[in-house]
């Protein structure tokens, strides 16, 4: 009889402990892998002790019948405290959205900036010259670059290499999120992707600018002395 009532006790503590764990990657049909879980919950057990902010990651492969995504996330509100954010993925959909209960949350963090399809000024140039309908929409696809979930997901990817495409950029954006939150509160996370990773992409743009200007500067160079060889000709 002690025997089972221990049992009994000790599967509860585990189930509790693994309900606890699993609380901020809220729903996973996609990824399934529990470095990505352990990684998103130690933000978002970071995030929530030194702020009071839930962020939940919801990452499903499709909805049911005509539902949308903002139905969707409508109804998870309905079983989370608040104050909370819900970031939800839908696979087969392609969408990605982010709901914010209260919604003076939206204040803690740039939702445009986080969803925007351009990673880099170059490619917000690119979009608003091509998609932009009028000055105010091509002025606020540059303003709001910096996306750092879009543009990882429109990167092609086979086999195995496509649930790695999901996961990072999940991944990134839901530190991105957390890390602004944060700091609309004036606390840093030291689980997070921080400092540093921006850091070193803030390197690989300026490389890449870099790279850019360089072939500007040749072709210039290039037409510049075709032309004084015509001249002398």
């Amino acid at each position: 009889m002690l025997l089972s009532r221990g049992l009994a006790a000790l599967t509860l503590i585990l189930f509790s402990a693994l309900s606890l764990h699993a609380e901020f990657l809220y729903k996973d049909d996609v990824v399934k892998n529990p470095a990505f879980s352990e990684q998103i919950n130690a933000i978002g057990t970071e995030l929530k002790a030194k702020t009071g902010v839930s962020l939940y990651l919801v990452m499903v492969r499709d909805l049911d019948g005509n539902q949308s995504i903002a139905d969707f996330e409508k109804q998870l509100a309905r079983e989370i405290k608040e104050p909370a954010v819900i970031m939800t993925f839908i696979e087969l959909e392609q969408k990605v959205d982010i709901l914010a209960r209260p919604v003076s949350l939206y204040e803690h963090f740039n939702k445009q900036q986080v969803l925007s399809p351009n990673a880099t000024f170059i490619g917000a140039v690119v979009s608003a010259v091509m998609f932009a309908r009028s000055y105010d929409e091509a002025k606020e696809l540059i303003a709001n670059r910096g996306g750092t979930i879009l543009p990882i997901l429109a990167e092609k990817a086979k086999g195995d290499d496509i649930v790695s495409k999901y996961s990072v950029a999940m991944y990134n954006g839901y530190a991105d999120v957390a890390e602004q939150i944060a700091a609309h509160q004036g606390v840093s996370l030291s689980s997070s992707a921080g400092s540093g990773s921006k850091n070193f992409i803030d390197i690989l743009r300026v490389i890449f600018y870099g790279i850019i200007l360089y072939a500007i500067i040749l072709y210039i160079r290039g037409k510049y002395f075709r032309k004084e060889g015509k001249k002398d000709e």
